[in-house]
């Protein structure tokens, strides 16, 4: 009865607007490794099955390396992906400049900052 190995991976943190900017739709792909040399690991593209190879010593001491024929950047354990922050909602931005006015103990330039903020949040939710 032959075992089973388990399948090793590195892995690809990818942005699906990645040309739109960084907008948090974020995926973690998984390539299969293939066979791993001394010099070298071979790993299989998830999405078109081409093989390739990343310098083992580079990926192992660093735990990711760039591969530059692909432009991709490659790890030896499953990336964290990285998460906006919220942006904040019109009230809440009310409420900052309301909590920021001179009359109420904030600054000038305090005030002057949030209703920026405010200002700008509502042209974009206006389509301005």
């Amino acid at each position: 009865m032959t075992e089973l190995q388990q399948t090793e991976y590195l892995y690809e943190l990818w942005d699906a607007n990645w040309d739109d900017g960084p907008l948090g739709n974020y995926k973690v792909y998984a390539h299969p490794i293939t066979k791993k040399t001394t010099k070298r690991i071979y790993f299989t593209y998830l999405n078109d099955h081409r093989t390739s190879f990343v310098d083992r010593q580079k990926i192992e001491a660093d735990g990711e390396v760039y591969h530059g024929y692909t432009m991709r950047r490659l790890h030896m354990a499953p990336p964290e992906i990285p998460h906006q922050p919220k942006r904040a909602s019109l009230a809440e931005l009310k409420q900052a400049m309301a909590d920021a006015h001179p009359d109420r103990g904030g600054t000038d330039e305090a005030f002057i900052a949030a209703r920026q903020k405010y200002e700008t949040a509502k042209a974009r939710q206006n389509g301005a």
